[in-house]
């Protein structure tokens, strides 16, 4: 029979299992990857072990679980099979294993009461979960009873008893009265753990007959309530007068009103008791005592201490609790109630027992065929748990045999597994107070290996800073995982590269050199399979110029300089900073491209300002003081950029490494932040200084990594908030010893400068790297794929050797191996080079010509055969030119045009050709060296097109009624021209256009005479040339035939409208100058008689209204004829205003005058007159006065003049 117990919601995760193998063996979280491989089944999520159901709602039961291929699952019910599909009440949901027994449609929970179990299985095995106890919750009434009043004297105890109805679970208890109040609880009265209400002593408030127990069934969700209880508290006043008849006054009044007590408890009874406790759970002891004064209640734990963090005084210290309890809490609690009278203990002896408690849970075992493993399982509990196991739910003794598999006690061990090992195992630890029950699997896997890092995935890495190459695998057996630079490269091995066990390939200190293609080959008895993934190493973020301290007086104006370097293909943002905050939203804070700038400073902005620059992958930062003193600025303190460091000494010589240390010069009031260490070369670079590392500025000493064969100085630079020191005095020099070289040149290429030799170079190491004396350098040579045999060569410390003798473009595997007099560096890794490059051999063949349109065509021709390029292939060149115009036939210069094509291309565009024309091209392969032989010239000829615009028009001979026109023929004709044609149109003089004649001219023609034209008449001529594509590009004129000295308009020949054919130049004519004499004539007298009437004085009737009004601003226009009331000057000949109007609402100005008409000669249209009649413009703006500026003056059109009156 399988004892109760509990297993976690995280055991029961699928992908947690997989994280947790015993084994060499790990499974990667990679979604896809599980789902790939087969796994057993592992339960996921399940109902609690004690599943109280509300009996009205429908009962599910949970089982989920996963596995490859996906489980199937069946259930058992108090130990026997439960067949589903025989009770129409259940049903189980899809792809899952969880029950829904349909109680709201007839069924009823008490039937389905028991123990249930749930197996998952597929072809790997079977997993189980707990035995699950369905039990519906229950809320019964309160048994009737009859409650008798209670009546007690004051100062006395009392308990009142609730005894709530046997729930499932267990009710909560409270008190309230009919109000729905809770009552009241203090140190005198409470309620005990049991439900029942307790008074250390009644008081006459106590009195009343609403003590209500309530008890609240949470499941249900009902509260049932117990018949009201009364209490009559009688106090010592009542009793005295009630026997008063009977007793003496001295018996009487003699006596205490009320009589204190000691302690006494109520509950727990007797002096010790027992209680029994399970670890883990909470301890709740209560002692409640009776006593007047009301007791105070203390707590002790005998021979020791109460648990710190872990214990709790409730309910007026009447109660302790102690969370989470274990073994060591076992003991005696003394629990004492005092008051003035004495006191009272009670000694519970709590015994702290356990169900059974996970040591070492078993975990999930994933092995390769042939591998061993363990599967453990270690219980603890009071009393100790026995330990039974089960395979695929079947316990263990009666389960099939496996020669893997042997069990011993808490462990099964398996030795040589097979696929076939494969299974589900689980461990049940139980005793008297419960039960654990763990699955654990045993996946047998046999799988090539797999790479899970995405192919060419990129890694961007500032320098010196280490890179991690992911190579995430998974194989079983466990693949062996090797990397590669390049894709020919050798495995990486040595002291630079750390290997993890999960296949990252760790550079601790990136450089420069280190940018590439990296390959990851994994492997194992099953298969081979490799990822390349790049890394490029970007130069680091540097503040070069830094935030400097400022001091700055109120109200003044301070800069902040943050000028960077940065890798350019890296994109950088600057933020700024106030005292480690975002700047205020102030406009005076203005941020640009490398500064920080404040306006009108206040005191409120002394602060530290940084400067935080950040890109992808990696941030820098900078910070300085601003000081904001008043003005004049008060004496403040000198802050200087530190005195240089001075005494430094050289200790703990080593051949890679030395310990330097300084003393600090003065910080000069600002804090030494770092150390900066440079390094001289005296034996390579003397008196060049280079960057060695930096250190905190509470550090002295510091110790270096060195390299061989270097003839080491060193000097130290403090740096603080202000800036930079002054470099120190140079340490004394340290030769270190020699060595091999570490690294091999760079940059190694092969390239042949003749067809019969082949050029190697390479990048010389520098002096440092050389790490000894004699660098010279090992070069050496074959031929691909035909030598076997490697040719070498030492040389001396040069950068390029010369092989000669060797066959035309062949390619050759190269490598360099530095070396000194101490030995050669390591392996170098072998590059691709060719020998020299000929001229190639053979030209292009079929060469084809499509011709497209007449300025466009496609040139085709087969590719050459590779081998007679002799050479890289650099593309094919097309020479064209154009033979001769077929329009013209006229040879001319041959000029020829080259286009290139790069690479194995087979056609070719050719544009920009002429219409017309006959061209000739050819094509020639191009490699390294130069161009081969040109294919045979190829002759074709484009169509015809449409024609360039005539080279020329002009119009001579005017007449009064024709022109004539002479023209050139187009530039390039681009095909036989088939006639010109010719359209013309009148223009007058407000740009209105007339009717459009078109014409057609033949081709042999020059020149034209067209007649029957309109008088002293503009026109406008289109001209353009034809062939039988079309017509080209247009040429445009204008010409005005002259006038007709007669003054007779005759009719014209296709005039257009009305307007265009009157446009006659009429200000030559006679009767139009004798006309504008008369007007001008008018203008003059009617000025002359406006003047003279301004000038006379007096007044006009209108006088008498104006003094009749106390405000003379506006006057009203007569409303019978829109004329203005009669006019007074009352100043006397005041000067008229310039520019007066009449306004829109019909009222004038009092200093303006409409009398006169100077100011209708403003040139503005619709004016009235004296007498409120509309006039048009006949006349120019008049003349200003020289104060009034120099506007324009120009006498008016005498056209328009006559158009405005006709």
């Amino acid at each position: 029979m399988m004892k109760k117990r509990r297993i976690s919601a995280s055991e029961a995760s699928l992908v947690l299992f997989l994280c947790q193998m015993i084994s060499a063996l790990d499974v990667p979280l990679d979604s896809k990857l599980l789902e790939e491989l087969s796994q057993p089944p592992t339960i996921t999520q399940q109902s609690p072990k004690d599943y109280i159901v509300d009996p009205r709602e429908n009962i599910v039961i949970q089982c989920e679980a996963k596995g490859k291929p996906p489980p199937s699952f069946s259930w058992t019910r108090n130990g026997t099979h439960f067949d589903i599909d025989k009770d129409a009440q259940v049903t189980m949901k899809p792809n899952s294993g969880t029950l829904v027994i349909n109680i709201m449609n007839g069924g009823k929970a008490e039937a389905y009461e028991g123990v249930y179990q749930c197996t998952a299985r597929n072809e790997r095995g079977a997993a189980i979960s707990n035995n699950i106890v369905i039990r519906p919750s229950r809320s019964p009434l309160w048994t009737k009873e009859k409650l008798e009043p209670n009546q007690v004297r004051e100062g006395d105890s009392l308990v009142l008893h609730c005894r709530p109805p046997v729930g499932l679970p267990p009710p909560i208890i409270f008190w309230m009265d009919n109000a729905f109040q809770r009552l009241p609880q203090s140190e005198r009265v409470s309620q005990g753990l049991n439900g029942d209400l307790y008074f250390s002593n009644v008081q006459p408030e106590d009195t009343r007959e609403d003590y209500i127990c309530y008890a609240r069934f949470n499941h249900t969700q009902t509260i049932q309530q117990k018949q009201p209880i009364s209490v009559k508290v009688l106090s010592m006043d009542s009793l005295n007068d009630t026997i008063a008849a009977n007793l003496s006054d001295t018996d009487i009044y003699g006596a205490k009103p009320v009589t204190e007590r000691q302690p006494v408890l109520l509950t727990p009874t007797g002096s010790t008791s027992t209680k029994v406790e399970l670890r883990g759970n909470v301890l709740l002891l209560e002692c409640i005592a009776a006593g007047l004064p009301t007791p105070a209640i203390r707590w002790i734990k005998e021979g020791g201490e109460l648990p710190a963090n872990r214990t709790f005084l409730e309910n007026f210290k009447k109660t302790l609790k102690i969370i989470d309890v274990s073994e060591a809490d076992s003991g005696n609690y003394k629990c004492i109630a005092r008051n003035t009278l004495g006191s009272v203990h009670h000694v519970i002896s709590v015994t702290v027992k356990a169900a059974p408690y996970w040591i070492t849970a078993p975990r999930n075992l994933v092995l390769s065929p042939g591998e061993d493993g363990t599967l453990i399982c270690r219980a603890n509990g009071n009393p100790k748990p026995s330990i039974s196991w089960l395979a695929n739910g079947v316990p263990i003794a009666i389960a099939p045999e496996d020669p893997s598999r042997k069990v011993d006690g808490d462990t099964i061990i398996f030795s040589q597994v097979q696929e076939r090992s494969s299974a589900v195992y689980q461990c049940n630890a139980s005793n008297e107070y419960g039960y654990l029950l763990a699955n654990a699997f045993v996946n047998v896997l046999a799988e090539p290996p797999r790479i899970l890092t995405p192919p060419n995935k990129l890694y961007q890495v500032i320098a010196d800073s280490p890179a991690l190459l992911d190579c995430a695998y998974f194989g079983s057996p466990k693949p062996e995982i090797e990397w590669f630079k390049g894709v020919k490269g050798s495995i990486l091995r040595g002291n630079e590269y750390v290997f993890h066990d999960n296949g990252t390939l760790e550079i601790p200190v990136a450089q420069k050199d280190s940018t590439g293609t990296y390959t990851c080959v994994a492997r194992n008895e099953l298969g081979k399979i490799q990822n390349e993934v790049q890394l490029e190493i970007k130069d680091p973020t540097m503040i070069i110029k830094q935030p400097e301290y400022k001091v700055i007086q109120r109200y003044g104006q301070v800069s902040f300089e943050c000028i960077i370097k940065h890798d350019s293909t890296l994109l950088p943002t600057v933020i700024w900073l106030k005292d480690n905050e975002e700047l205020p939203d102030d406009e005076r804070f203005l941020i640009g491209k490398d500064n920080l700038t404040i306006m009108n400073v206040t005191d409120k902005d002394d602060g530290t300002y940084t400067c935080i620059v950040n890109t992808t992958l990696d941030s820098v930062s900078a910070s300085a003081v601003l000081t904001v003193v008043a003005a004049p600025p008060t004496p403040a303190i000198i802050y200087a950029r530190p005195n240089p460091p001075f005494d430094l000494e050289l200790t703990g010589q080593l051949e890679r490494s030395v310990v330097l240390s300084w003393i600090p010069g003065d910080e000069n009031n600002s804090p030494i932040t770092n150390f900066v260490i440079e390094y001289e070369d005296g034996l390579h670079e003397p008196g060049v200084w280079h960057y060695q590392t930096e250190v905190p500025g509470t550090q002295a000493t510091v110790q270096l990594k060195l390299s061989p064969y270097v003839n080491y100085s060193f000097r130290v630079i403090a740096v603080n908030k202000i800036g930079r020191s002054q470099p120190s005095e140079p340490s004394e020099q340290y030769l270190t010893k020699s060595a091999t070289p570490d690294e091999n040149p760079a940059n190694v290429q092969g390239i042949g400068s003749e067809p019969d030799n082949l050029v190697i170079t390479w990048e010389s190491l520098k002096g440092f790297q050389s790490n000894g004396p004699g660098l010279q350098y090992k070069v050496s040579w074959r031929q691909k794929d035909v030598d076997d045999e490697w040719t070498s060569v030492i040389v001396a410390n040069v950068s390029k050797y010369i092989v000669s003798g060797t066959p035309t473009f062949v390619p050759y595997e190269i490598k360099v191996q530095a070396l000194n007099d101490l030995g050669y560096a390591p392996e170098p890794s072998e590059v691709i080079g060719h020998s020299g490059e000929d001229l190639p051999m053979v030209a292009p063949g079929n060469v084809q010509v499509y011709v497209i349109n007449s300025t466009l065509a496609k040139v085709h021709w087969d590719p050459v055969p590779l081998k007679t390029v002799r050479g890289h292939l650099q593309g094919y060149k097309v020479y064209y030119w154009k033979v001769q115009s077929l329009s013209r036939r006229s040879r001319r210069h041959i000029e020829k045009n080259i286009l290139t094509f790069r690479g194995n291309k087979t056609f070719g565009m050719l544009p920009g050709l002429e219409p017309y024309s006959s061209y000739k091209l050819n094509v020639r392969v191009v490699n390294g060296k130069g161009e081969g032989p040109a294919s045979p010239d190829k002759v074709f000829k484009t169509p015809e097109g449409v024609p360039s615009s005539p080279s020329f028009l002009k119009i001579t001979n005017p007449t009064l009624d024709s022109l004539t026109l002479e023209w050139g023929s187009p530039t390039h004709p681009n095909g036989v021209l088939t006639s010109y044609i010719l359209k013309f149109q009148p223009i007058n003089n407000t740009h209105e256009l007339g009717p459009l004649v078109e014409l057609r001219i033949p081709a042999n023609e020059s020149s034209l005479i067209l007649k029957n034209l309109n008088y002293s008449t503009r026109y406008k001529f289109y001209f353009n040339a034809q062939t039988s594509v079309g017509s080209g590009s247009q040429i445009t004129e204008e010409a005005v035939t002259i006038m007709d000295e007669a003054g007779i308009l005759r009719p014209a020949v296709g005039a257009g409208k009305a307007m265009a054919s009157r446009q006659v130049d009429i200000a030559t004519q006679g009767w139009f100058i004798g006309l504008m004499c008369a007007v001008a004539l008018l203008i003059l007298i009617l000025l002359i008689v406006c003047f003279i009437r301004r000038n006379k004085g007096g007044k006009y009737p209108v006088k008498e209204k104006e003094d009749a009004h106390a405000d003379p601003e506006i006057q009203p226009m007569k409303e019978d004829d829109g004329t203005f009331g009669e006019y007074s000057d009352a100043e006397d000949h005041k000067p008229l205003k310039k520019g007066s109007r009449t306004p829109s609402d019909r009222t004038v100005k009092k200093e303006d005058s409409d009398d006169s008409l100077v100011d209708y000669g403003e040139g503005v249209n619709g004016q009235f007159n004296e007498d409120g009649s509309f006039i048009g413009q006949y006349s120019g703006k008049k003349e200003k006065e020289p104060a009034e500026g120099n506007e324009s003056s120009e006498a008016p059109s005498p056209v328009n003049a006559m158009n405005s009156f006709v």
